[in-house]
């Protein structure tokens, strides 16, 4: 959705969905959700019993426990941080880029977005001093930060963040009274989990942090709509839980009862459940790191990808060569790379950069096929990207942005 700039291209108010896996459904997932099919009762605003007791294993598993009555679900993570922010208060604080679905929530309870920069080496958390010096700013125009989102493993940057940024990060937030709200809906998608440090800020500041996480980044297929939340143990925990859980009441968001009932399952993290989830890492993994290699080999540029299903392109050195195809902005390159690629390539302007900036996320699910039987064969095979239809899908990313390199190429003046 476009707004009305002087070119048509104004800010963009709502975003693109999660890089969906691409996969079909898990049969024991399908089974769980089929056999509460037939529940006539609804799930309790914020979750039953079954589902917030999954994740507090969940939770516990990853070194921070934590109790029922601090958990909160939700039919999908979009429903949770609009509950939060409404009952936190205050202006937002976001990295630029950030996640597509985090802004457009508080601008739409009226609550200003701040854009933070953050560190060359890693995206999803901001540069400690940037954060300080726009709360500075925010507050001599008479604003009121109270609430950082941040993301340790990012979309759109499929980075994660290394400790000692993070630790900065969480330190300038909370010498300046923030709240943090953690995003962990990668969490669970490292690439190379053994050479991977991923700490999450719950564990810095745990009296601060509320930890978010939709279950559609790992544990669940993207149609069927579910998050959780882990609010902090103390008084100002009690008061949020009980005030997060107004708006949702008010807003009737429950969780679908068989979604929840798989949810459930899913967070128990039985084996089937865990055996295709490594299975689908790695599949992703190496989707990535092959769009990777194309966007490096034809002079753009992105950091290597940690975690996810995505990879985030810049083509600003292809400038010129764009230009001459009548790209000038994220929105022209969004048109021409959709089209070209035949998937989804939505630009940079979606997830709070600068319009003129040409940045694109590139999602992995879109290179599997357009069949179950195609992406089944990608999930068992240990080569994937040497399947037909997978090395045709790759063959057509490196020739589109091949074009583009040797565009730029023959508009180099000669030396």
């Amino acid at each position: 959705m476009r707004g009305t700039g002087a070119e048509g291209h104004g800010p963009v108010r709502y975003g693109p969905a999660l890089p969906a896996d691409g996969l079909p459904v898990l049969p024991d997932l399908a089974a769980v959700l089929a056999a509460a099919a037939g529940r006539a009762d609804g799930e309790p605003v914020g979750g039953g019993r079954a589902l917030l007791e999954a994740a507090c294993g969940y939770w516990g598993r990853r070194g921070t426990p934590t109790g029922p009555d601090r958990v909160v679900a939700a039919p999908g993570g979009p429903a949770l941080l609009l509950a939060l922010t409404a009952a936190l208060g205050g202006d937002v604080l976001v990295p630029r880029p950030c996640a597509a679905w985090w802004a457009p929530y508080a601008r739409l309870l009226g609550r200003p977005v701040f854009h933070v920069p953050t560190p060359a080496e890693c995206g999803g958390v901001p540069d400690p001093y940037a954060l300080l010096e726009t709360v500075r700013r925010v507050r001599a125009e008479g604003g009121d930060p109270r609430l950082l989102v941040l993301s340790v493993a990012d979309d759109p940057t499929a980075t994660v963040a290394p400790p000692e940024a993070l630790h900065e990060a969480v330190e300038a937030a909370a010498g300046e009274g923030l709240h943090l709200i953690s995003d962990e809906t990668w969490r669970d998608t490292l690439h190379a989990p053994q050479d991977t440090v991923l700490v999450s800020p719950a564990e810095m500041l745990p009296d601060r942090v509320t930890v978010v996480s939709d279950l559609a980044g790992a544990l669940l297929p993207s149609g069927w709509p579910a998050a959780v939340a882990r609010l902090p143990d103390t008084a100002t925990g009690d008061d949020l839980h009980a005030r997060v859980l107004d708006v949702l009441t008010a807003l009737d968001a429950r969780v679908a009862a068989p979604v929840a009932a798989a949810a459930a399952f899913a967070l128990t993290e039985p084996e089937p459940v865990t055996a295709r989830l490594e299975a689908a890492v790695r599949l992703h993994a190496g989707m990535a790191a092959a769009a990777h290699a194309a966007v490096v080999a034809a002079g753009g540029l992105a950091l290597p990808p940690r975690a996810g299903r995505h990879l985030y392109a810049d083509l600003g050195p292809l400038r010129e060569a764009l230009a001459a195809r009548g790209v000038g902005d994220a929105q022209d390159l969004e048109d021409l790379l959709t089209a070209r690629l035949g998937m989804p390539a939505p630009g940079g302007h979606r997830f709070g950069d600068d319009l003129g900036e040409l940045r694109v996320r590139l999602s992995t699910g879109m290179l599997l096929g357009g069949t179950d039987a195609q992406r089944t064969q990608c999930l068992m095979s240990p080569t994937p990207w040497e399947l037909l239809h997978v090395e045709r899908a790759l063959n057509r990313l490196r020739s589109v942005l091949d074009d583009l390199r040797d565009d730029a190429q023959r508009r180099e003046p000669p030396r």
